[in-house]
C-alpha cells in the first residue's frame, strides 16, 4: 500500500510552506502528497513546486496527485495539456483526479452554461474515456452530449498520467471500473472501501479489463492534539461540511447520500432539523455523534492516529493521510503528518 499526505487548500498555505511541506512529507517517507482543487490557487502549480522542491530530498521528487478536479470548471483539451504538463515536470509521478463536483444540481449546470440534461455518471464516462485517450497520446474524435472534439491531439505523449475518479455511489464505481485508472473515495469505513472494491471490480470485469487496473484510493482524515475536544471540534467540523444536506438538496445524491448507505441518515436528519431551528454551528459540532465521527477518520492524541489509519486503510491501494488542522499554524499541520508517517504506519 502506498501511503500518501493530504494538505488541503483550505490549511492557508504560502507558496514557500507548500513547498516545504512537500519537501517535509518526502523526508518522512511519504511517497506522495495530494491537495484538493477549487476555484482559486491552481492545483496543477502547486503540485508541479512540490514535484520540483522535492527532488532536493528524493530523486525526481515526490509523487503529487490531485483528488479531485471537479470537471465543470475546465474543458478536457485544457485539463488535459495541464495534467501532461505536470507528468513531465515529475517525471511520470503525478496523478490527476477528477469528479463530478455538484453536477448533480441543477443550479450549478445553469451558472455555468452546461447542458441542464447532462447527468453526471454519463458526462463523466466522456470525460474520462476522452481525458485518458489524449493523455495516452492519441488524436481524439469524440461526439457525445457533453463533449465533443475533432481530430484532437497534444501534440506529444507525456509519461502516463494515470486518470482516477472521485466516486461515492454504485453508478460511479461502476464507472470508475469501466473507464479509470482509479477509483478515488471518501470518508468511508473500511466495510464501505470493501463494498466500493467490489462494485469497481466488477465494473471492470464487466468492461473486459482486469480489477486489478484500477487502483483503490482514498483521503482519510486525521486530527491530532493533547486537547482531544480542539481535534475533535476542528475534526467535526470538517466532516459536518460534506455529511449535512444543503437545504431543499436530495439527500439520497452526493456526500449525503454517501453518509446515508453508511448508517448515518437518522442523526444527520436530526443535525439537519436542528440547523432549520437556527442552531449554530458550535452547537451542531457538539450534537454530532462522536461513534459515528470515529468510523470514518481520526481525532485525538497522536499517539492513536497510527493505529486509526491503519484500520481505516484495509483494502486501499493508496491511503492519503488528510490533515486536518486543530489550531492555526504549522505545528498543527506537522503533527499529523508526524503522527502518520509511513514508518508508524508500517510497524
Amino acid at each position: 500500500m502506498e501511503i500518501a499526505v493530504g494538505l488541503d487548500r483550505g490549511l492557508g498555505l504560502s507558496w514557500d510552506q507548500y513547498r516545504e511541506l512537500g519537501r517535509y512529507a518526502a523526508r518522512l517517507g511519504y511517497q506522495s502528497v495530494w491537495t484538493n482543487a477549487g476555484v482559486d490557487r491552481d492545483v496543477m502549480h502547486i503540485c508541479a513546486q512540490w514535484s520540483v522542491a522535492s527532488a532536493d530530498v528524493v530523486p525526481g521528487g515526490i509523487g503529487t496527485g490531485v483528488s479531485v478536479i471537479p470537471v465543470g470548471y475546465w474543458s478536457v483539451p485544457a485539463l488535459a495539456s495541464c495534467a501532461a504538463t505536470v507528468g513531465e515536470i515529475s517525471g511520470g509521478r503525478f496523478v490527476l483526479g477528477v469528479g463530478s463536483g455538484l453536477l448533480h444540481l441543477p443550479a450549478f449546470r445553469h451558472s455555468l452554461g452546461l447542458n441542464n440534461s447532462l447527468r453526471p455518471v454519463a458526462t463523466m464516462r466522456e470525460w474520462l474515456v476522452t481525458l485518458r485517450a489524449l493523455l495516452a497520446g492519441d488524436t481524439v474524435n469524440h461526439d457525445g452530449q457533453a463533449i465533443t472534439l475533432r481530430g484532437f491531439t497534444l501534440g506529444s505523449k507525456p509519461p502516463k498520467v494515470p486518470v482516477v475518479l472521485g466516486a461515492l455511489g454504485p453508478n460511479m464505481l461502476t464507472v470508475a471500473g469501466e473507464a479509470s485508472d482509479g477509483a478515488a473515495l471518501n470518508w468511508c469505513t473500511p466495510e464501505q472501501v470493501a463494498a466500493s472494491r467490489e462494485i469497481v471490480a466488477n465494473g471492470a470485469q464487466a468492461a473486459g479489463r482486469e480489477p486489478g487496473e484500477v487502483a483503490m484510493i482514498e483521503y482519510i482524515r486525521v486530527c491530532v492534539d493533547d486537547d482531544e475536544d480542539a481535534a475533535r471540534r476542528a475534526y467535526i467540523k470538517a466532516l459536518m461540511g460534506y455529511a449535512l444536506a444543503w437545504p431543499g438538496m436530495d439527500k439520497t445524491l452526493g456526500y449525503r447520500g454517501h453518509f446515508g448507505r453508511m448508517g448515518f441518515d437518522e442523526a444527520l436528519t436530526e443535525l439537519e432539523e436542528r440547523r432549520e431551528g437556527g442552531a449554530a454551528e458550535e452547537e451542531l459540532i457538539d450534537a454530532f455523534p462522536v461513534e459515528l465521527a470515529k468510523l470514518v477518520g481520526y481525532f485525538g492524541p497522536a499517539t492513536g492516529a497510527a493505529a486509526a489509519v491503519r484500520h481505516l486503510a484495509e483494502g486501499l491501494d493508496t491511503a492519503i493521510v488528510r490533515v486536518v488542522a486543530a489550531r492555526p499554524g504549522l505545528e498543527s499541520i506537522t503533527a499529523v503528518m508526524e503522527a502518520c508517517q509511513p514508518s508508524k504506519l508500517s510497524s
